[in-house]
């Protein structure tokens, strides 16, 4: 494996072995395509069926379930695919077998029938599974001999990431807003089919690097060593791992707990959207799906608590820190993800997207410059893959070459689409952009913000994230302040949800980047998996919180207004990021040292 991890060092382009950037490649492609889709999917839900471009007329509780159920397997489907790959496929047949049940998944989406959508989104969800957890686990295998390159190799392929959503978005939400939704989901399929050509015909550049797995050998550690050294506590923490295997209650409660939110997840857009149940009773005046739920949420903290219970000190207070800021994870999640759901309806419906004279010549060019000058830099890159590597994976380099003409085709066509008009006006999946722009601007500063010794300690980088996206709700409650109660539609100025997804990028920024950092720290090896489970559990519960609070629009803004629904969001955050102020102590104390 070393002499493959070698070979790949030998050519390299900005530093890093050339592979890397297929893998960077693989996945800009793969989030042009999930974030181009996803975005289109409540505006193609709730649009009406008799408009220029007709979607399926859903009420918006009913799209949020629906979108609230999928986001929360997509962050599920992970930890099933990782086994997999772990313990059969290995990673990189793992990711071509991910993008080809998406690339189907897509492609089903494209013909707009009832049953190739539910079929489109099942497949994404599957195929999601397989491909998320092991991209990013045969980087972690390219630089086992290179740890100190690592950090510098992640937040390239972070750049890929936004990269891939920054254009997915922008493109796939042109086509489908001004041709078709069909075109939008099509062209996402269509990326999703190159990314992975140019991924499987590169395969040999790898080597062993990512292949299926041999059979290993564990190591067997001691307690009881000096713990003032750090490789002993690791050892000892191992150990001590060792010694708390699955019991079969761990096991049913495992079973149990995630067959009831399971349940739970599948009941709830088909009780909104259906009118039926999968769970037709009431217990204790709750109806069926809430009591399912309710108790596997109980089962699960009930495995949770028991497992850590039984750990040395140490590792025990570690893991409830970990538990805690899975916990600010949770309602983080539940309050960010608004951006697909509600913070796109405030775009699509209550924002001023017309824009006029000067100010639509300021928006072209600022629009085009955005645009273009990413595109150049990616461009740039691509020739200096070409010359080290097209002898080699010329085939590779073929599709990744379309793939970009067909980008930069588009990029100049919408340009142009846009350029001869003197009025304006801007898409509603536009505004999605905006996370990723500011990621990619914003993420050096705070990058150099965490190296210095201003660096503050975790519970307060995850207060500094809550209150920043309360403040970007804040913003939104302000702007929506003067619409007045069930109004389905309003003109406010953009510049309210730009400055929204402004804070609450900030607010990503100080929070969601490192939470697995923090989890791989606090962990100890043998229990990492159950703890990345626990971690992606936190995540999912949040989508799904997200999207049903957001299904919630238009209740209470007929009740009261949009104001105070967005003043809700505000609110919650900030409290909760203030809580984590005062359990920073606490939380420094079960972390014992760790930074």
């Amino acid at each position: 494996m070393n002499t493959d991890i070698e070979n790949l060092f030998k050519d390299t382009v900005l530093g890093h072995p050339v592979g890397l950037f297929i893998l960077f490649f693989t996945e800009m492609w793969e989030r042009f395509s999930f974030y181009g889709m996803r975005i289109l999917l409540i505006l193609f839900l709730t649009a009406p069926m008799m408009s220029d471009n007709p979607g399926w007329d859903w009420p918006r509780e009913h799209a949020l379930a629906l979108i609230g159920t999928y986001a929360s397997l997509l962050y599920l489907t992970p930890i099933i695919g990782g086994w997999i790959a772990d313990k059969f496929t290995g990673y990189r047949m793992a990711v071509v077998i991910g993008c080809v049940i998406m690339t189907l998944g897509h492609a089903a989406m494209a013909f707009e029938t009832t049953g190739s959508f539910y079929l489109g989104l099942a497949l994404l969800v599957v195929g999601t599974g397989f491909f998320k957890p092991n991209i990013t686990s045969i980087i972690s295998e390219m630089y086992k001999t290179r740890e100190s390159k690592k950090d510098g190799a992640y937040t390239i392929f972070y750049m890929g990431v936004n990269a891939g959503a920054f254009f997915g978005m922008m493109l796939c939400g042109y086509l489908a807003e001004n041709y078709g939704w069909h075109w939008g989901f099509g062209l996402a399929g269509i990326f999703m089919l190159l990314g992975m050509l140019q991924f499987l015909f590169a395969h040999k550049i790898f080597g062993d690097v990512g292949a299926a797995p041999t059979k290993k050998v564990d190591v067997v550690f001691h307690e009881g060593e000096d713990t003032s050294d750090p490789e002993v506590v690791k050892e000892e923490v191992e150990a001590a791992s060792k010694l708390n295997p699955f019991t079969t209650l761990d096991k049913a409660l495992i079973v149990l707990s995630s067959v009831g939110g399971l349940l739970y997840l599948f009941n709830d857009p088909l009780e909104k959207i259906g009118g039926t149940s999968m769970l037709p009773f009431e217990i204790m005046g709750l109806t069926g799906s809430n009591f399912i739920v309710l108790t596997a949420l109980i089962l699960f903290l009930v495995l949770l608590i028991s497992r850590i219970s039984r750990y040395i000190p140490i590792v025990r207070d570690r893991l409830v820190a970990v538990s805690i800021f899975a916990l600010f994870t949770v309602f983080f999640f539940a309050f960010f993800e608004q951006s697909l759901g509600s913070m796109t309806l405030f775009a699509s419906d209550y924002t001023n997207r017309e824009l006029v004279g000067g100010a639509a010549t300021v928006f072209k060019i600022i629009d085009g410059l955005l645009t273009t000058i990413p595109l150049i830099i990616i461009t740039y890159v691509i020739i200096l893959i070409f010359k080290k590597t097209f002898t080699k994976i010329g085939l590779s380099n073929v599709m990744l070459a379309i793939a970009f003409i067909g980008v930069w085709g588009l990029v100049i066509y919408r340009i142009y689409d846009k350029s001869f008009s003197e009025e304006l006006r801007v898409d509603a999946t536009w505004f999605g952009i905006l996370n990723s722009f500011f990621i990619i601007t914003l993420a050096p500063l705070f990058s150099k913000w965490w190296e210095s010794k201003y660096n503050p300690s975790a519970a307060m980088k995850y207060a500094i994230g809550l209150i920043l996206l309360g403040f970007g709700f804040a913003i939104l409650a302000y702007g929506a302040s003067d619409i007045p109660s069930g109004a389905k539609t309003a003109s406010v100025s953009m510049i309210f949800l730009i400055l929204a997804y402004l804070f609450h990028t900030m607010g990503e920024l100080c929070l969601s980047p490192l939470g697995l950092s923090y989890l791989s720290k606090l962990v100890p090896a043998r229990m990492i998996g159950f703890m990345f489970g626990v971690w992606y559990l936190a995540i999912a519960v949040g989508q799904k919180v997200a999207n049903t609070m957001g299904g919630m629009i238009d209740k209470i803004s007929e009740q009261y207004s949009l104001g105070v629904f967005f003043l809700i969001f505000a609110i919650v955050p900030v409290a909760v990021g203030l809580v984590s102020v005062v359990l920073n102590p606490l939380l420094k104390r079960l972390m014992h040292g760790v930074r």
